[in-house]
């Protein structure tokens, strides 16, 4: 098998060698015993999820011309001076990236591709997009948490609390970049204060419904560690390799039978011991899965 890498669609017969590496892709899965799918930010950043330029500006103008930051994503580490500054802009920034589709149908366009194989996916992404896209949660391992969830900053104890109601109301009753202290979110047990359910550190919660995921994911693993699977890995950087494409690159080198599939835009690799079974893509994922289903 050959790596197919795809980079500019104005280089002489460039879009022929893409063709030839969709063509290629499209046999593996078709041959395929079960898909492993590994999604990182890439992915939902194919499906419009951009943290800058135009949605950025669109969406937090005030802070723009207030904070002088120039990314929606380097403006979550501000030194709020309040809860009451902190959750006026994670509210927003919560509501638009977890409750707001996305501009994209990236997420449904991957579960037509996969439907009806035998399928897992293995995500980093927190912006609840798969759900959204009818993905079966049982064949789903979200494994740094969801923007939609709350827990204790502390933690005093091992749970979640969806956060739709409480961040709509921040987002609907901040004013001057500032949302009612009453609303500022805190723990219903020790009192302390919310937190995302983001891991950034030891305090990152890993509830029932997270170790129940984990177990799934580790069982279907392992009932796939042999016969033809492909380990589909779209968008995945360079931020937590250990969660997805390290994994990848072992369960590939250790099943002969298995291909290894990386689909990024301008972030394609594959290690030299096993690139006589992978296939890079150098492109955009959305296109890639549009083509995939054409």
């Amino acid at each position: 098998m050959a790596i197919f890498t795809f980079k500019n669609t104005r280089r002489p017969g460039a879009g022929d060698v893409y063709a030839q590496g969709i063509e290629a892709l499209r046999a593996a899965l078709a041959d395929a015993d079960a898909i492993c799918v590994g999604a990182g930010a890439g992915l939902s950043t194919a499906a419009g999820f951009v943290y800058t330029g135009e949605r950025y500006e669109r969406l937090f103008p005030d802070y723009i011309a207030r904070y002088h930051v120039n990314d929606m994503y380097s403006m979550g580490f501000y030194p709020f001076g309040s809860p009451e500054e902190l959750w006026a802009f994670w509210s927003r920034y919560i509501w638009c990236n977890r409750y707001e589709d996305a501009p994209k149908d990236t997420y449904q366009k991957l579960a037509r591709l996969v439907a009806g194989t035998d399928h897992f996916a293995i995500t980093t992404n927190v912006d609840h997009c798969f759900q959204k896209a009818s993905w079966d949660k049982k064949r789903l391992f979200y494994t740094q948490g969801d923007y939609g969830l709350f827990q204790c900053s502390v933690p005093c104890h091992k749970a979640t609390y969806d956060n739709y109601e409480q961040v709509k109301a921040m987002v609907e009753q901040q004013s001057d970049m500032r949302i009612p202290s009453e609303l500022v979110p805190t723990c219903p047990v020790c009192g302390e204060p919310m937190t995302m359910n983001l891991r950034s550190d030891d305090t990152f919660v890993e509830d029932e419904g997270w170790h129940e995921a984990a177990g799934r994911y580790t069982a279907w693993l392992r009932a796939h560690d042999n016969g033809k699977v492909v380990y589909l890995e779209l968008g995945v950087g360079g931020n937590t390799p250990g969660i997805i494409k390290y994994p990848f690159w072992r369960y590939v080198y250790d099943n002969p039978k298995a291909t290894y599939v990386c689909v990024n835009y301008g972030e394609t690799f594959v290690p030299r011991e096993i690139e006589d079974r992978s296939i890079a893509i150098d492109a955009d994922i959305d296109r890639v899965l549009e083509d995939l289903l054409g």
